[in-house]
């Protein structure tokens, strides 16, 4: 394990947090696999992968995350989890978009946090934030989501300025339609008429470019990479 690069990715029982987490592990690195509730899914998961091991917290209690990454060191950190709670605005409850902001904005602040000190330290770290297309051009009736990832976006951009002098770079994607939970009750084979290369993206569309920034374009910081299969451009 001491002579592998180390990655963390949250949310890694999710589809595109598990497809990381195996491209990752296929690619050489030690992976730290993050599960919130999913425990069996995250056992499975790390028994197929050698080099793993699961670190179970809620991203939005930051409590339990400083518990968990106190003095952990990587090379790597993918803050991919997230949630969607969808409602028009007008009917959308506190707890629908608290919750949201919750995870996706003070998760990442949290987890970041905790993890950068060491980066910082070391001088040297990647960060990979999984924001969405819904943070680059807003969606009806996702006015939380679109808030909490278009914020993700803003806080790549800041935090690359402020951590480039340390050789850490931040980078962000932004998927569009990836076939996973979160888009599994949608009428997908009507939406994927209105992607130029006509399919849902998959798991891996994702992974690739992940690992792209994280591992191989060390001359890139504060970008967000587009994965929509030109839905959006």
């Amino acid at each position: 394990m001491s002579s592998l690069k180390k990655v963390l990715i949250t949310g890694s029982t999710g589809a595109i947090g598990e497809a990381c987490a195996r491209y990752f592990h296929d690619n050489g690195y030690f992976v730290y696999l993050n599960y919130r509730s999913q425990e069996a899914k995250a056992k499975e998961l790390s028994a197929e992968l050698e080099n793993s091991e699961i670190i179970q917290f809620d991203i939005a209690k930051k409590e339990q995350v400083r518990a968990a990454l106190e003095n952990l060191e990587l090379d790597v950190l993918v803050n991919n989890a997230g949630i969607t709670k969808d409602n028009l605005f007008f009917f959308m409850s506190d707890d629908e978009w608290g919750d949201v902001i919750d995870t996706s904005v003070n998760g990442t602040y949290y987890v970041t946090k905790a993890i950068l000190k060491n980066m910082i330290a070391n001088k040297k770290g990647s960060i990979i934030n999984v924001a969405s297309v819904s943070g680059l051009v807003g969606n009806a009736g996702q006015t939380n989501y679109s808030a909490a990832k278009g914020a993700m976006i803003a806080f790549t951009k800041a935090l690359s300025a402020e951590v480039a002098r340390y050789k850490i770079r931040v980078n962000a994607v932004a998927p569009g339609l990836i076939e996973s939970e979160m888009t599994q009750d949608l009428p997908l084979k009507e939406m994927k008429k209105a992607i130029p290369l006509r399919r849902i993206g998959k798991p891996i569309d994702v992974a690739e470019c992940v690992f792209f920034l994280a591992d191989k374009a060390s001359y890139v910081t504060g970008e967000t990479i587009n994965i929509s299969g030109g839905l959006v451009r």
